[in-house]
């Protein structure tokens, strides 16, 4: 990947700086609704603003497209996917479960990605073909090959006031297989997790590309899986990134597959 250097440089420059502004208004801030359970708060805005300003002055040729309503040069070779703030309501709450997610993709392609947690202070990052790291140091999936031996994450998606039987049967089947099912509230964080192994599977319906983009990355770099629930990779078309969410230490997701593919309520 060319100017390498230079772009993974900018990638932990624009994580700090976002970093310091979730910091700088958690506890202190107003809300806004998106829709009855989706909130948008001004670090999303002013966190949005610095990463997308700092990578436009650093590469103006390269593409941008942002949660909050910013697309650029969506078509460039090297796209940069972003979430300023990944888990707004815990954040709105003063509950410290958020981060920042930022991936540049090449041709639809995830080759760098990095999350950032302010609270734990915790850098996740990935270079395709470098490996997965955390703060630095290299990480690895986890190694249960049984359901029954492992801890698995998920989330609900938006419309879950409407589907949420749907949702809560999926939740119910794999809880009574399992050790336990945790929900952050952060898909990205989910991801980052499975990806230093701290947990073993993911799965959650209805996500957006900024969501998942620097995870899928993480994930692959740790050794582990990432499809859609059919067992498919996402490919190379990042509009479709996070329909269907399935990330896994790769051992426990054929058995994941199964759980999903038979349906809810059967």
């Amino acid at each position: 990947m060319p100017d390498h250097r230079e772009f993974r440089s900018a990638l932990n420059r624009a994580l700090d700086g976002a970093g310091r502004i979730l910091l700088r208004h958690f506890g202190r801030i107003s809300i806004r609704y998106k829709g009855r359970a989706d909130l948008l708060t001004q670090a999303d805005l002013q966190s949005q603003s610095f990463i997308v300003g700092f990578l436009e002055k650093r590469f103006p040729s390269h593409g941008i497209v942002a949660e909050e309503k910013h697309r650029r040069r969506e078509d460039a070779e090297f796209l940069w996917v972003i979430d300023p703030l990944d888990g707004t309501t815990n954040y709105a709450h003063g509950y410290p479960a958020a981060c920042v997610s930022i991936a540049l993709l090449r041709r639809g392609s995830p080759v760098l990605a990095g999350i950032y947690d302010p609270f734990r202070d915790e850098r996740f990052t990935a270079e395709r073909g470098r490996g997965c790291r955390l703060n630095g140091r290299a990480t690895r999936v986890s190694r249960p090959r049984e359901l029954s031996e492992s801890l698995l994450l998920t989330g609900f998606a938006y419309d879950r006031a409407e589907r949420s039987r749907f949702y809560i049967e999926f939740y119910r089947r794999f809880m009574v297989r399992s050790h336990d099912v945790r929900r952050s509230g952060s898909a990205a964080l989910d991801m980052a997790w499975i990806a230093s192994g701290r947990a073993d599977g993911y799965w959650e319906f209805s996500l957006n590309p900024w969501d998942v983009a620097a995870g899928l990355l993480l994930v692959e770099e740790a050794g582990g899986r990432v499809s859609d629930f059919s067992g498919k990779s996402w490919g190379s078309d990042w509009r479709r990134f996070g329909r269907e969410t399935l990330a896994t230490n790769g051992l426990l997701h054929a058995s994941m597959l199964r759980i999903l593919r038979s349906g809810a309520g059967k």
